[in-house]
């Protein structure tokens, strides 16, 4: 019994890898991108694009115009904190902190400030599904909270069977969770209910060597517009903010 067990849990393991798609990126179009934002979250709320930015001393919450890069309004805050991830929920503007242990809260249509909240452990990514907020804590999990930050549930994103580490930025399309593993070219594609990686996404060369500077930074930033059904890719410090398409390897 214990043979057939064994070999069960292995034909099950390969048939889990089997089932992982892999994709690759194809820039449909490029825009400037400050090379000043350490970009922790980006997404659309109506065709426009904002960007929450990262580091002690210039952490910043951007509206952001696609077709420049510039800021068409900005938020700077304090030397203590680091801004991560961002996203907007209803009519509220969620922006996390790296290792402040606090949320902040912004009414979405006016930018103006509502709330600072507690929050018991790092912040990385955040995104939502449109009733709950999605969080990242570069661990291998992903929690589901409820307006108040109130964990719901946990999920420990797994491929084929192993966990995966250092999810960063979030974004939620067409049902599935998008997740940068920080320091790499990758993208996973999570299934929400069971947090197994259902692809992955190469965006390896996605910035030409051309283009990196010395302070050019990881891949890190992900966006859906919905409106359009566009995928927007970028990096910290990178000059540049792709409209991507994926394509099967």
């Amino acid at each position: 019994m214990a043979v057939v067990a064994f070999l069960t849990a292995a034909f099950a393991s390969e048939t889990a890898f089997a089932a992982v798609k892999s994709y690759r990126v194809k820039v449909v179009k490029e825009y400037p991108h400050d090379t000043g934002s350490y970009t922790q979250g980006l997404f659309f709320r109506d065709g426009q694009m904002y960007e929450s930015t990262g580091q002690y001393g210039s952490s910043t919450f951007r509206k952001v115009d696609l077709a420049t890069g510039k800021p068409l309004r900005k938020l700077d805050f304090a030397r203590k904190y680091f801004v991560e991830g961002s996203v907007c929920l209803g009519d509220d503007l969620y922006i996390l902190t790296w290792s402040n242990r606090v949320a902040f809260i912004y009414d979405m249509n006016t930018l103006s400030y509502k709330s600072t909240k507690s929050y018991p452990r790092e912040g990385w990514g955040l995104t939502t599904d449109g009733s709950q907020l999605i969080a990242s804590d570069g661990s291998a999990s992903l929690y589901f909270m409820n307006p108040d930050l109130s964990v719901t549930r946990k999920v420990t994103v797994r491929l084929a069977g192993r966990p995966m580490r250092f999810l960063n930025e979030l974004e939620y399309i067409d049902g599935k969770i998008w997740a940068n593993v920080y320091t790499s070219d990758l993208i996973l594609v999570i299934n929400p209910a069971d947090g197994n990686v259902e692809a992955t996404i190469d965006c390896s060369g996605l910035l030409p060597d051309s283009l990196r500077g010395p302070d050019t930074d990881v891949l890190n930033g992900i966006a859906f517009d919905p409106s359009a059904g566009k995928i927007y890719l970028t990096g910290k410090n990178w000059p540049r903010l792709y409209e991507v398409r994926i394509e099967e390897k």
